[in-house]
């Protein structure tokens, strides 16, 4: 592996320091250069207030111009930066600083340290950082001499990304230069990115997702497009920005198609639509294809800084419904079989995008392991094949299977099943205690448009009805609840929360 990788914003500035590098919300552009001058003033401030190389410094801000400037402001510092979640409670939050032990807080707003003690991390207040960013030539200060640096050693820690804790509290990977830069370079091999284009920052910057469409984009020199005010759907932003790249989740994906259901053609900017995040219902892959929208499902995880195998545009329907494409250049795909003979094995991976480890109580703990007769591969918890065409098909999660009655429940089988019947947008399944069967599952259903479902018992015995047709009796949920308000219905579902949720459920049913 080459010890240095091209710094992002760098290369674009000498290469081209007029060419666009952010399409404001206001349909203005910042260039390269003029990016690169915010970034060295950014750098300064943040100099200024005490942040320097190796620090931790989490993030807490809205999706925007300010939040990209001030993350590769933190990189030119050569700090690490720990995006937070937006979601997260204000105890939730400490915990996450507590264990990546990180030494500064940077957020938006009126933001003050919540419950501030001994060993709590700095606040530093974004409007401070970012103020005029883009108005006058770069400040001299401490941080001047760092603008000219134009590689990054590839072993450089740069982030630490949250996991989405769907089974359990959510973990810090850490992220090194390498790790973005190589995964950028299979994505781009796969599909194509250039000067010419724009990629909508649809994902939010917490998630690993969001951050490699900033750092694909700028080492491709391309533009990234803003959303107005941080939260503009793809259906508004796509035709006003003429974004020709555009990530999306299933849940994004379903809006924009009832957004554009009398207007299919209204996007023609498009030249890739990156679909992941998680499974993709095959019936909404058939309406983008249908669409003519350039769809590509994908497979990733935080753990392997995004993307690990993708369809290519140009796929047949089939493929891009029923697999997840072939590994990206610089990824290693490996199943590890089950045993009696099971169709699908734990998914393991490897390759230069593979995380350095995960930080716990302020220390780093690699849990990697020896598999086909080589160190290092990460198993993902995953549950897939590779066909004879190379394909990857994942079929689950094994943390999330459950015994019941003595037979084995895959529930995201189950929410398969759900999403194909009339009315259901969104499904969830989750396991809940059962006195006689150990277990049982139970489902949490949101309609069209984040509408609730109908929680009519005519409704649960049709829902019933077409279940049977497609699944044996044993994995019919026994229950049937209208998706909770508290739960998001975005990135992935918070299946803790669910559990708890049924668990509340069926005991005020037993009262």
């Amino acid at each position: 592996m080459p010890d240095t990788v091209p710094a992002p914003l760098r290369r674009g500035a000498r290469r081209a320091p007029e060419a666009p590098a952010l399409l404001g919300p206001a349909g203005t552009f910042v260039s390269y250069g003029a990016l690169d001058a915010a970034v060295g003033r950014a750098a300064t401030r943040l100099a200024g207030a005490g942040v320097g190389p190796g620090d931790r410094v989490a993030c807490l801000l809205p999706r925007g111009a300010a939040y990209v400037t001030l993350l590769l402001a933190l990189w030119r510092r050569r700090a690490v930066a720990a995006p937070l979640p937006a979601r997260v409670p204000p105890a939730g939050r400490q915990r996450l600083l507590r264990a990546i032990a990180a030494d500064a807080l940077v957020a938006g707003g009126n933001a003050r340290p919540d419950g501030a003690s001994e060993g709590a991390p700095t606040t530093l207040r974004a409007a401070d950082l970012a103020s005029d960013l883009f108005a006058a030539p770069a400040e001299p200060g401490p941080a001047a001499g760092e603008a000219s640096e134009a590689t990054w050693p590839s072993g450089r820690p740069v982030t630490l990304v949250f996991t989405s804790g769907s089974t359990g509290a959510p973990k810090a990977a850490l992220h090194t230069a390498g790790n973005h830069f190589f995964s950028a370079e299979g994505a781009r091999k796969n599909i194509p990115l250039g000067p010419d284009d724009r990629w909508l920052l649809s994902l939010p910057l917490y998630h690993v997702g969001g951050l490699a469409i900033v750092l694909r984009s700028l080492w491709a020199g391309a533009a990234v497009a803003l959303p107005r005010g941080g939260k503009e759907r793809p259906a508004r932003a796509i035709p006003r920005t003429r974004a020709t790249h555009v990530s999306l989740v299933a849940a994004q994906l379903r809006r924009l198609l009832d957004a554009t259901r009398e207007h299919r053609g209204a996007l023609p900017s498009l030249k890739a639509m990156l679909l992941g995040g998680g499974p993709i219902p095959p019936a909404l892959v058939e309406k983008a294809h249908e669409a003519g929208w350039p769809v590509a499902t994908s497979y990733g995880l935080t753990e392997m800084t995004s993307q690990v195998a993708t369809t290519a545009l140009g796929d047949d329907l089939a493929v891009v419904q029923r697999t997840v494409g072939r590994p990206l250049p610089h990824r290693r795909v490996r199943i590890r079989r089950a045993s009696g003979g099971a169709e699908h094995g734990e998914i393991l991976v490897k390759g230069r995008p593979r995380f350095a480890g995960y930080v716990e109580e302020g220390e780093r703990r690699e849990p990697f392991v020896r598999a086909f007769g080589e160190d290092g591969w990460l198993p993902t918890g995953d549950r897939g094949r590779i066909g004879e065409d190379g394909r990857l098909r994942v079929a689950g999660r094994l943390d999330r299977q459950f015994v019941s009655g003595g037979e084995n429940v895959q529930p995201e089988e189950i929410e398969a099943a759900l999403r194909r019947q009339p009315g259901v947008a969104e499904a969830a399944v989750v396991p809940v205690p059962h006195a006689t069967f150990g277990e049982r599952p139970v489902a949490f259903i949101c309609g069209p448009a984040g509408t609730p479902f109908p929680p009519t018992d005519e409704a649960t015995e049709e829902l019933r009805e077409a279940l049977r047709e497609a699944l044996p009796g044993y994995k019919i949920p026994d229950a049937f609840y209208p998706w909770p308000e508290e739960a998001e219905t975005g990135m992935k579902p918070d299946r803790a929360l669910l559990r708890q949720k049924a668990k509340q459920l069926e005991a005020q049913a037993r009262e």
